[in-house]
């Protein structure tokens, strides 16, 4: 099984930017994390993280047919990446959005996902951890 994993916007500065909601945690440390967790399970990842939606377009074509599922936290494209949800639902493969903080207690613009409607599930407000409990997901997917 090899899964696809997109970082949006402003994720590259995690462990800097706003360490009260986000933590303290890299992305590198993130990314250290979830490789270990899913080589423990016999799945390959490929980690992509871009400030611009249409690279983060481009990888998922670039990807497409060749990936059996995608764990994404798009960051501030979550609620208005149209050309990134597009891009997602053309995949066919199984979807999980991951988010650090509770989108849901935090402002209201952040609500609204572009990307629920097309996920198989949604992980919020389990900070970095979220990340390897979208591995364990598809891992289980991977056995059934």
């Amino acid at each position: 099984m090899h899964l696809l994993v997109l970082q949006g916007p402003n994720l590259n500065m995690l462990g800097q930017r706003e360490p009260t909601i986000y933590g303290s945690t890299t992305l590198a440390d993130i990314h250290s994390a979830m490789s270990e967790r899913a080589s423990a399970a016999g799945i390959e990842l490929s980690f992509v993280q871009s400030n611009h939606e249409g690279v983060l377009v481009d990888t998922l074509h670039a990807h497409y047919g060749n990936i059996q599922g995608i764990i994404i936290n798009p960051g501030a494209l979550t609620h208005y990446g149209l050309s990134l949800r597009d891009g997602l639902a053309l995949m066919d493969v199984p979807i999980i959005e991951v988010h650090l903080s509770n989108v849901y207690a935090r402002e209201t613009f952040r609500h609204h996902s572009v990307v629920a409607a097309i996920a198989q599930g949604q992980i919020s407000g389990l900070g970095w951890h979220g990340y390897l409990y979208a591995i364990d997901w598809f891992d289980q997917r991977k056995q059934a």
